[in-house]
């Protein structure tokens, strides 16, 4: 019997998906939790093999949740579920060391399957989603130049930019024209929206 851990902060969905799994005579979900900052204490209670996780949880994020729960416990498989099949976001998906990537709209038998995949080590992605990610362009930005591009978009200014990452306003500014001027931008929030539509900001 293959133990599950399902985190998903809709109600609704999160008891389908119980629902769902539980008709499989194999799979037995052991926990279910709405908030990712739960996950962790309920997978050390109940030691599931595989964590299926939405992407989107309050507390903690789907994503950063995976990641601390395999530092914890590599032995336990992790599934992220998402609406939103970007290929950045897979990509820090697979950095986070997901066992697998599925959008919210797949069949129960695939999500099953999944599940009975990921549990024999095996890495599972949705083929256009993966297809995609490896189309997809990576960012021309440093770390640092995304670092600012990324506080820029939360709408802070070059001076409060410059405190939060010691620097000197001036060499935000610079940061900035560089980014502009690399991704080809008419100015600064256009190149944050070319950033956000790549994926760039995550």
């Amino acid at each position: 019997m293959i133990r599950i851990l399902l985190a998903e902060d809709m109600h609704m969905v999160r008891g389908a998906l119980v629902a769902l799994l539980g008709l499989e005579h194999d799979l037995d979900v052991v926990s279910e939790l709405a908030r990712g900052d739960e996950i962790l204490a309920a997978a050390r209670a109940t030691r599931p093999d595989v964590a299926v996780i939405d992407i989107d949880l309050p507390g903690v994020d789907g994503l950063t949740a995976a990641a601390r729960l395999h530092e914890e416990m590599p032995s336990c498989r992790t599934l992220i579920l998402t609406s939103l099949g970007r290929p950045g976001t897979l990509r820090r998906a697979l950095a986070a060391r997901v066992s697998g990537f599925l959008l919210k709209d797949e069949s129960p038998e695939r999500l099953a399957d999944a599940v009975r995949r990921a549990h024999a080590g095996q890495r599972v992605v949705d083929p256009e989603l993966a297809l995609a990610a490896w189309d997809g362009l990576e960012s021309p930005l440093t770390e640092r130049e995304t670092e600012v591009l990324r506080l820029a978009a939360q709408g802070h200014e070059a001076v409060e930019i410059a405190a939060a990452l010691h620097l000197t306003p001036g060499t935000v500014r610079n940061y900035l024209t560089t980014v502009v001027t690399k991704l080809n931008a008419r100015n600064r929030v256009d190149a944050i929206r070319i950033a956000r539509e790549s994926d760039w900001l995550v």
